[in-house]
């Protein structure tokens, strides 16, 4: 890299005006000068966009920053070479820096050679604020904690929660809605269930542009990003079982049956490639898998996983149309949030609960290790089978773990339910997703 392309690069950025931000709710509490902030989720998710909304939030001044997109033709390849001559020209633009903070942001840094050997000494020698995003698909979360050691904090940005997509149709419901706003968060509700919350699709009306957008998603940010980072040679089974995954969302996944399925249609595999790709997958922020609750890490381990996929539009491409399946897309949707509220705070995890006699709840929540809440997702609990199957579940929950905190999430029905004692709160799907 020459000097007049840093300088270019430099002025280029400070002097451009941010793009129009929708706020996101995932927050980065508290900066540390000692350790990279790295954000990290699928591609097309918002991240560059969240490390703008990091800079409007901090009112961070334009010349105390360097954001570099190394996705740049004019970059690749870039060495920790390229980079110190880009941070010694911004100091020689900017000296005063030297005596407050720089704060350096590296989106993609996947594509920059050695990045984390760079990192690491800059955060060791320079006064800087470090900000890295990277595609899940071509860095694993395992890989940074490995290479950074111990020395970055992880943040996950997902597609559009239901709250930020409200926000992005400029939709704010008060906490007493009226039946207007309550008709029109019903309806975008249905909207967000079949096309999901990835920022470009919200913004477009064209319901065949959403698919389409969908899946060149799947085809080309997603699929052919994996089998490309991992070399993989069975293309073909790599497919297949993303189909069956689609197929089968909110459902338990056995790796097992699949493998048995594909040797009966005479396809070869390993048993132990079909769990390789499941992961990557699960890695690149495709799938969603949760395993089912016991007091046993051991059992937890080894249990069979429900699977769910990380938007719900990846459904919508593979099926051409929205299903008619609304319980499950709500469920697919509670999953996701469930699993932002993870990846935001580490004393929560969630699990599903089923009995020997195959009595299940969708979700167990766990806080501290200690409080457990029950949730049963269920579209319309009018019917009386749908209701008795429903509640009797969430009994049988919480008599097996010991808990009175019962909710059944619905559609638009919202009231308390008491049955022997136990309360079980109905509450609308969005009004939980926007609690």
């Amino acid at each position: 890299m020459d000097k007049s392309l840093a300088v270019e690069l430099i002025q280029n950025f400070i002097q451009k005006p941010l793009p129009n931000l929708i706020d996101r709710d995932l927050n980065t509490p508290q900066l540390l000068k000692q350790k990279a902030n790295i954000i990290i989720g699928p591609r097309r998710a918002g991240k560059t966009y969240f490390l703008f909304n990091i800079i409007q939030r901090r009112n961070i001044e334009k010349d105390q920053m360097l954001y570099i997109n190394l996705e740049d033709d004019r970059l690749i390849p870039l060495t920790p070479t390229d980079m110190d001559l880009l941070l010694k020209t911004y100091f020689e633009i900017y000296p005063d820096t030297k005596d407050t903070s720089l704060y350096l942001f590296l989106d993609e840094v996947q594509n920059m050679q050695h990045w984390e050997r760079f990192v690491r000494r800059i955060l060791d020698t320079e006064n800087i604020f470090v900000f890295l995003t990277g595609s899940s698909s071509k860095i694993f979360t395992t890989e940074i904690a490995t290479q950074m050691r111990g020395r970055s904090l992880s943040y996950a940005i997902l597609p559009f929660s239901f709250n930020e997509f409200l926000r992005s149709k400029d939709k704010h419901p008060d906490k007493y809605p009226s039946t207007k706003q309550r008709f029109w968060a019903l309806n975008l509700l249905s909207e967000y269930l079949n096309f999901g919350g990835f920022p470009e699709v919200t913004m477009i009306d064209s319901e065949r542009t959403k698919i389409k957008l969908l899946r060149e998603y799947v085809e080309v940010m997603l699929l052919r990003d994996i089998i490309e980072r991992h070399a993989i040679q069975n293309i073909k089974v790599l497919r297949m079982l993303f189909s069956a995954i689609l197929e089968s969302f909110s459902k338990p996944f056995s790796v097992h049956k699949f493998y048995n399925s594909l040797n009966s249609q005479g396809i070869k595999v390993s048993k132990n490639t079909l769990y390789d790709y499941f992961y990557f997958l699960e890695d690149a922020y495709v799938v969603l898998s949760v395993k089912r609750f016991s007091h046993s890490q051991r059992k937890i381990e080894q249990s069979l996983p429900k699977t769910y996929l990380m938007d719900n539009g990846y459904i919508l491409q593979h099926r051409y149309r929205p299903t008619d399946d609304t319980g499950r897309l709500m469920e697919n949707v509670v999953a996701i949030e469930l699993f932002r509220r993870k990846k935001n705070d580490p004393r929560y995890e969630f699990f599903y609960w089923k009995n020997p006699q195959g009595i299940e709840v969708d979700f167990v929540v766990v806080t501290n290790n200690k409080s457990y809440d029950l949730i049963q997702v269920a579209y319309n609990i009018e019917n009386k089978e749908t209701y008795d199957r429903e509640i009797n579940a969430l009994l049988k929950a919480s008599d097996s773990i010991n808990t009175k905190n019962l909710y059944l999430i619905s559609w638009d029905t919202e009231k308390q339910i008491n049955v022997n004692g136990n309360k079980i709160n109905v509450v609308p799907l969005w009004k939980w997703l926007l609690d």
